[in-house]
């Protein structure tokens, strides 16, 4: 097997931890007035809302882990649920501006993940 990127192991421990984060304040902020009022905001349902985050948490950190492995599928799995993300965000957020560091940000990982090393290691 090929060796690993560091820039693949800080991605996948980055959709660990984040995603740890992510639960965390996701949880905390079920109750918060002003949370919710955001949401409301959206045309997507809050409970909805809420399954989206859990889901798309417990994807990118089952990625996180197996990218971690070297298994392409993975990769891939972040790819394509990033961008699915991105789509209804942009569909459906009343805040587009702030969206834009976080696809940023996916951009960047993307194009990371696509660098031959990493084909090398994920196809190794």
């Amino acid at each position: 097997m090929n060796k690993r990127p560091k820039f693949v192991t800080f991605i996948s421990w980055f959709l660990i931890v984040g995603g740890a984060f992510s639960l965390i304040t996701s949880f905390t902020s079920m109750n918060d007035p002003l949370v919710l009022e955001l949401m409301a905001k959206n045309p997507i349902p809050i409970p909805a809302q809420f399954a989206l985050i859990y889901i798309g948490t417990a994807v990118s950190m089952t990625c996180g882990i197996f990218m971690l492995r070297g298994a392409n599928w993975a990769r891939f799995l972040y790819i394509t649920w990033g961008a699915i993300g991105c789509l209804i965000g942009l569909a459906t957020s009343p805040m587009k501006l702030m969206l834009v560091p976080g696809i940023i940000a996916y951009g960047i990982i993307v194009f990371l993940l696509l660098q031959p090393n990493a084909n090398k290691f994920f196809n190794g």
